[in-house]
């Protein structure tokens, strides 16, 4: 039994813009019978480019009528510039989850929204048809299955079964699934910026040296500028004791100085590992 939120639950039981839109504007129809989804989305704009009115008719279970039926509803009032950024975690979020087994199904809605986006501007191919056929069963591409993984952040073969139905039925191409998932994950990971080179270790002359000259650079003007002042008094390893002086030493917000700005400058500037204590008279 899958586990559906209350909201998924109403848009179900009681769906919202069921049927078709007379002469709409753009037409997607995504699925198949044969695969046991399907969807056909219908909208119409208005006189300010804004889709007016969207219905759709589903043939699914549960989560594809609730997930076909909440798009509707995300879309109305949208320009399709900013329709055609809803992703399928936006309307798995509207309604509050789905079983990862499900979670096709919000994609199945995202496809729809891409297709009838196409027809009304004269695309005959959306992306979702684009490349070649990987699963035979579904009808799913190599393109489709690769948006996918990229956009929800897919790790594993049966998350990409769950979101795109791919490799769920003879299961002839998980190899195909498993080397395009590798590849994909591959490009992800050489794209990702280099870390940052670690610090140097520093000496403690050096840091010494930074820890004062931040406190002259950084610190002591701001704190001077409003009647303040702070002094070194001793370095501990990492432990910086100070003494605040003027209008800071007797100001409410003395802790939050030293924890909210005296210790992250030094911790910018001189090392991450720095705290800063106040020595009272």
């Amino acid at each position: 039994m899958w586990d559906y939120t209350e909201k998924v639950k109403e848009y179900f039981e009681n769906p919202k813009n069921i049927g078709e839109v007379e002469n709409p504007d753009g037409v997607g129809e995504v699925g198949s019978l044969a695969c046991g989804d399907a969807l056909r989305l219908t909208f119409k704009l208005d006189e300010n480019q804004r889709i007016q009115e969207a219905k759709f008719q589903t043939f699914g279970c549960a989560s594809a009528i609730a997930s076909s039926s909440a798009l509707t509803e995300l879309i109305k009032g949208k320009t399709l510039e900013e329709a055609e950024k809803l992703t399928n975690k936006d309307i798995a979020a509207f309604l509050g989850g789905l079983p990862k087994e499900k979670m096709h199904c919000s994609v199945l809605g995202e496809q729809a929204l891409s297709a009838a986006i196409a027809n009304y501007r004269g695309q005959t191919i959306p992306k979702q048809q684009e490349g070649e056929i990987v699963c035979e069963c579904f009808g799913v591409t190599d393109q489709e299955i690769e948006r996918v993984i990229r956009e929800n952040g897919l790790k594993t073969r049966e998350e990409v079964t769950n979101y795109t139905k791919a490799g769920g039925g003879c299961e002839s191409c998980h190899d195909k699934i498993e080397a395009l998932l590798a590849r994909v994950l591959k490009e992800e990971r050489e794209a990702r910026p280099a870390p940052a080179p670690p610090r140097p270790a520093l000496t403690n002359i050096r840091k010494m040296k930074l820890i004062e000259d931040t406190l002259e650079r950084e610190i002591k003007p701001a704190l001077k500028a409003d009647g303040g002042d702070i002094d070194l008094i001793d370095i501990d390893g990492n432990k910086v004791l100070v003494a605040l002086r003027g209008a800071c030493s007797s100001c409410r917000s003395a802790e939050v100085t030293l924890k909210d700005y005296v210790e992250l400058k030094l911790k910018e500037f001189v090392t991450p590992e720095i705290t800063v204590e106040e020595v009272k008279p």
